[in-house]
């Protein structure tokens, strides 16, 4: 693979970072509970916080990833990957100092702030990043590689999680973001991206004038809607990604942030029965972005792994949300191994249909429509976990909003059938580009 030495430390960066992040989820539900509704298993109030955080932070998330991958496109992508990495130290900090009430809705509002760039920021530049050292057809592998090493951090955060008492989990994640923050600005390179004369931009003036580009006015590099709209209208391929896109994001953030409060409502489960079901699911992941992506995405093409990964979403959360035991959950966490490939597939599609200078508003555009998602989903979810986790659910079925998380990837799963990759170089002419973003 082109450049191994950068993606090495690029993929440093992500483990690190990651780390830093994930160590926190299997905790957080209970520090949440303990704050908000102390000696309790079941609280409203706690699954609304959660949701608003993640509404608030994903609304941020749809005007800023667009942004933030323009600007990586004319400033580099080392100088906006500063900007989450360092972000994303303040909310870990607060409650590495101190885990008092008070302490902890300071961490709330800091972290719902923060999250609109640190959450999908580092995702987006890093995902471009690869775009810019990787051919297209080795991308698959190395965006699976990329996923690999998100699953690989999550599995080492859950560990550690696992073994470390409370206090000392959010200190750890303060040293491991300082640390890969550090270790981005010290190693990783930019890189000069080259393009072809065939591959004209979307939203990119010529590439005369791309090198002339006025970078004394940050207002002039944000997208307008109708760039953002253009782009994911741009193809048949790319609208159909966007909309799976949006589908998975909505499943995805439905699991993030519901699926451990209903496990505590209704098997009493703890921090380490937590840390257990997110053991095993990125254990699965990493298998499947390390080892099955790499090996089946050049056979099958990403539009089949898609279809796969959407398909054992809504198995997974159909079996979380009947589970009659508590073992019942832990079998279902295996099946990360073939859901985990959807999210890579994804932004491999929608690589493949941008030029080497769009990588970063392509990207950004995605991480938007999956940003909104997020905004939605706790409209959708919160009340419904809140209705069916209490005693005036309209019917017993506490797992009911878990099989409409499920729901949501079949949903998406339905455009993922009609997804074909067209070569860029067969959609585009010299005279077919269109100039918009200065």
């Amino acid at each position: 693979m082109e450049n191994w030495k950068n993606l090495m430390h690029l993929f440093v960066t992500v483990f690190l970072s990651y780390f830093a992040s994930l160590l926190v989820n299997p905790t957080i539900a209970d520090v949440t509970m303990e704050c908000v509704c102390p000696g309790k298993d079941e609280c409203s109030l706690a699954i609304y916080l959660t949701g608003f955080q993640q509404a608030v932070g994903g609304l941020g998330a749809v005007v800023i990833m667009p942004l933030i991958g323009n600007l990586s496109d004319s400033y580099g992508r080392k100088v906006l990957l500063t900007i989450p990495l360092t972000l994303s130290i303040i909310p870990f900090a607060i409650l590495a100092l101190k885990r008092t009430t008070q302490s902890f809705y300071v961490y709330y509002v800091l972290k719902t702030l923060t999250s609109m760039v640190s959450e999908g920021g580092v995702m987006c530049l890093s995902l471009s990043y690869l775009a810019d050292n990787v051919s297209e057809g080795k991308r698959v592998s190395a965006f699976g590689l990329l996923a690999g090493v998100v699953s690989v951090a999550t599995v080492c955060g859950t560990i550690a999680a696992r073994l470390l008492p409370t206090p000392q989990i959010f200190q750890v994640a303060a040293v491991a973001s300082i640390v890969a923050a550090v270790y981005m600005r010290a190693f990783l390179e930019d890189t000069i991206r080259h393009i072809d004369a065939l591959e004209q931009p979307i939203l990119k003036p010529d590439i005369g004038t791309t090198e002339q580009l006025d970078k004394t006015n940050v207002i002039k590099k944000i997208p307008l809607p109708k760039d953002i709209i253009r782009f994911l209208k741009s193809s048949v391929t790319v609208s159909l990604a966007s909309f799976v896109a949006f589908f998975n994001s909505l499943a995805e953030a439905g699991v993030q942030s519901f699926l451990m409060y209903y496990l505590k409502a209704r098997f009493h489960y703890q921090k380490d029965q937590f840390a257990d079901i997110w053991l095993i699911t990125y254990i699965g992941a990493t298998v499947s972005n390390m080892v099955l992506m790499p090996t089946l995405g050049p056979l099958l093409g990403e539009e089949t792994l898609l279809c796969i990964g959407l398909v054992a979403g809504f198995l997974n959360m159909l079996l979380y949300s009947i589970a009659w035991t508590s073992w019942v959950p832990y079998a279902s966490a295996s099946l990360a191994i073939f859901l985990s490939l959807a999210s890579p597939s994804i932004r491999c599609i929608i690589s493949k249909q941008a030029g080497p200078y769009e990588q970063g508003i392509a990207q950004g555009c995605i991480m938007g429509v999956s940003s909104f998602a997020n905004v939605i989903s706790p409209l959708i979810y919160s009340p419904l976990s809140a209705l069916f986790l209490s005693e005036a659910a309209p019917f017993n079925f506490p797992g009911f909003s878990i099989l409409c998380v499920g729901l949501a990837w079949l949903a998406g799963f339905v455009p993922s059938t009609m997804i074909k990759i067209v070569p860029l170089l067969s959609r585009r002419r010299p005279s077919d580009h269109i100039s918009t973003l200065a």
